[in-house]
């Protein structure tokens, strides 16, 4: 996060004349800081501004714009020039994307996470192009000597309808890079229904270069000189190395380099204890890793298991809760007055987020000066971290974001940066380190586990009217619908301090939370004798006083339930029998998201999932159509693969599954077809990558109710159905 000079919104705009006749865009937008509080708290954060270039324009007509923000397959490669590119009136097809270079003088916060690329950049976007339009206007009026209100732009041209004249851009940069750069707030952005570029199905920049096998990943990395490295870790986790046998690794062949490596800061979060191999070839290195041999101390964690996890948390719902996250009205006189009461324990795993490229990450270290190639999310964290970990001063280190194989919040973190780096100064040579998937299993930052103890009341109309949830391990959020919508709301939490690295994983929080809340309201439904979906609507209507937390809007909840309901024909279809429609909404990242799923269960507990209805509310637009319909559909397919088989177990401080033998993800043949509507609403776009996950997982078990009678109250779903 950086801290920005106070500038005026009049100096937002910075233009230069490129070599050759062209122009140069810089502007100005949020520091981090600001651009975050403004969008997670909801209220304007003070005018700070940090230096930015996004735009150049050539004198051939050729137009780059640079994207910011890591690419981990979401396409903010893609949506963020566009918005810029809309708003410029410029063809798209005479536009090249630049990846940045990690530059917080330029660029401000870039990262890539939370589903808050689009909304956090959207309006800042859309005035640097629509600035940038405006001065050309203006270059274009000054060269007829015309009204600049009597010109119109639309694929890279300005036209003077009265006389028929008409001028490319790259004609105009000369001229525009010697105006004044506008006022922002004369500037206008465009209405939507004039758009041109923003909601249509456009492919990605990187399609072609990723079908012909061009090196755009980490993992394809090759700089001259480059050796390679494996770096060999504690299985326990945050265990350290006392002694190996490095003087017999050093003698086989190919290996270059062997040593012990110290921890660093925080082992979860920092330099861990290990020891490095660096070798001519990748598979020297992995060869002489296998006749290590180390000996660990392994710490406390080797005293935890998911045993531990399951019987410290059996002893701690028996036990009055640690902290109160949120109360409303009497829970205790309401239950006494409920007609029906109904009381469950739910559970969800760790899990791992099985990217498809392993961590890796290709470093040079020498003269004081430092050059990385990392696939990181954060790529700004990485530099402190890497900083704070050789010694040398984050400005002189360049960090190369290249293109990511599957991140889903695994590259927030970014061990395996300050892993790279540290060995390649050491071994004084650029260093490509890269995980097997092995390390990459056991050595993740997982999704928390959580454990819940719930319980709910419903009166003689079938109303929900008391709540009580004591969470365990995970955390609730006092907002957490439907806190505010039942009178009698209790919400509690208690801990289990443990040495498991965790961290955010798709929909962090909602990818669990979902599961929970929305199949115990189906339990309340189906206790209430209603149809699921009248009952979330109709609790959707028992709204009490808000407070600066609940940033939850019932009205577009509202409207995705009605929508899905609608487009997946509820109650309206015959199913055979062993078949069984479930359904679950949810609210995150500031979408809004219902899902019906259709699955069938045949006799002998086999499951199929038939079918799955999305439907959607991200505000105003979407800013790529083709983007967003691979990101329903993957979310959807993403959910379920989380829901039927994916666990991580730990025994002695150890994880238990090592590769996708262990760890099953979704085959093609398991994953249905995905259906998705859109709900356009009067509110900022949002991200969607993450928030049509959660609903899914609810909506899946909710169907295998239906058809079978038995609640999933534990996941993976794996074999309880058999």
């Amino acid at each position: 996060m950086t801290i920005a000079t106070q500038i005026s919104r009049r100096s937002f705009l910075r233009v230069s004349a490129l070599a050759g006749g062209g122009l140069l865009i810089g502007s100005y937008v949020r520091s981090a800081d600001a651009a975050v509080a403004e969008y997670t708290a909801g209220f304007a954060p003070p005018e700070e501004f940090v230096p930015n270039a996004f735009i150049k324009i050539f004198a051939n007509g050729n137009i780059t714009i640079i994207a910011k923000n890591p690419e981990v397959g979401q396409g903010v490669k893609q949506s963020l020039p566009m918005i810029i590119c809309e708003e410029l009136d410029a063809d798209w097809s005479h536009v090249t994307v630049e990846q940045g270079l990690v530059d917080r003088s330029k660029y401000g916060v870039q990262f890539t996470g939370g589903s808050l690329s689009t909304p956090m950049n959207w309006d800042d976007l859309r005035h640097v192009g629509a600035a940038g339009r405006a001065l050309l206007v203006a270059a274009a009026a000054k060269t007829w000597n015309v009204p600049a209100s009597e010109c119109t732009t639309r694929n890279s041209r300005v036209t003077h309808a009265k006389t028929g004249r008409t001028l490319g851009y790259g004609a105009l940069a000369a001229t525009a890079a010697t105006l004044t750069p506008p006022d922002l707030k004369t500037i206008p952005v465009k209405d939507p229904k004039d758009y041109h570029l923003l909601g249509q199905r456009i492919h990605g920049v990187d399609n072609k270069a990723i079908f012909t096998g061009k090196p755009l990943y980490g993992i394809d990395v090759v700089v001259p000189g480059m050796l390679y490295a494996v770096f060999e870790k504690c299985p326990v986790f945050g265990g350290k190395v006392m002694s190996a046998n490095i003087d017999k690794i050093k003698k086989m062949p190919g290996v270059t380099h062997v040593f012990v490596v110290e921890q660093i800061g925080n082992a979860l979060d920092g330099l861990m204890s290990g020891v490095a191999i660096v070798a001519d070839s990748w598979w020297y290195a992995k060869t002489a890793r296998q006749s290590l041999q180390v000996s660990w101390d392994l710490g406390t964690t080797a005293a935890q298991s998911t045993e531990w996890f399951a019987t410290r948390a059996a002893e701690l719902s028996k036990l009055p809760a640690q902290r109160t996250i949120r109360k409303d009205g009497d829970v205790d006189a309401a239950f006494s007055g409920a007609a029906k009461v109904v009381e469950a324990s739910y559970f969800y795993p760790f899990i791992h987020h099985a990217t498809l490229e392993p961590q890796n990450c290709t470093a040079s270290v020498k003269n004081g000066k430092a050059e990385i190639w990392a696939p990181s999310q954060t790529p700004q964290s990485g530099l402190t971290l890497v900083s704070k970990a050789i010694g040398i001063a984050e400005s002189d280190i360049t960090i190369h974001v290249t293109r990511i194989g599957g991140g889903f919040g695994r590259r927030l973190k970014n061990d395996y940066m300050v892993e790279a780096a540290w060995i390649a100064k050491v071994a004084g040579v650029p260093v490509k380190l890269l995980w097997t998937r092995e390390d990459d299993m056991r050595h993740g930052h997982y999704r928390q586990a959580g454990f819940f103890n719930l319980k709910g009341g419903v009166d003689a109309n079938g109303k929900l009217v008391a709540w009580r949830n004591h969470a365990i391990l995970d955390n609730l959020n006092a907002g957490e619908f439907p806190a505010r919508y039942v009178p009698n709301y209790l919400a509690e939490a208690s801990a289990i301090p443990h040495g498991i690295p965790t961290g955010a994983l798709r929909a962090p929080g909602s990818n669990g939370m979902a599961f929970v809340i929305q199949s115990f309201i189906d339990e309340l439904a189906n206790a209430a004798g209603k149809d699921p979906i009248d009952f979330r609507i109709d609790l959707l209507s028992q709204v009490g006083p808000a407070t600066q937390a609940d940033r939850f809007d019932a009205e577009r909840a509202r409207g995705v339930l009605e929508l899905v309901r609608e487009k997946s024909g509820w109650g309206k279809r015959k199913l055979p029998k062993g078949t069984g429609m479930g359904v679950a909404f949810h609210f995150s990242h500031q979408g809004y998201f219902a899902e019906v799923v259709q699955a069938t269960v045949s006799a002998k507990g086999a499951l199929k999932v038939n079918k799955v209805w999305v439907a959607g509310d991200c505000g105003s637009v979407l800013t790529n159509l083709s983007g967003a319909e691979q990101q329903m559909q993957g979310a959807a397919i993403d959910g379920i693969s989380h829901a039927l088989g994916q666990e991580m177990t730990f025994e002695n401080g150890r994880a238990m599954q090592s590769n996708f033998d262990t760890y099953p993800l979704i085959r093609m043949v398991q994953a249905p077809p995905v259906e998705f509507t859109f709900r356009t609403t009067a509110h900022p776009p949002t991200g969607l990558g993450e928030p049509a996950l959660p609903p899914v997982i609810p909506a899946l078990c909710n169907a295998i109710f239906q058809a079978t009678g038995k609640r999933i109250r534990s996941l993976p779903i794996g074999n309880q159905l058999a």
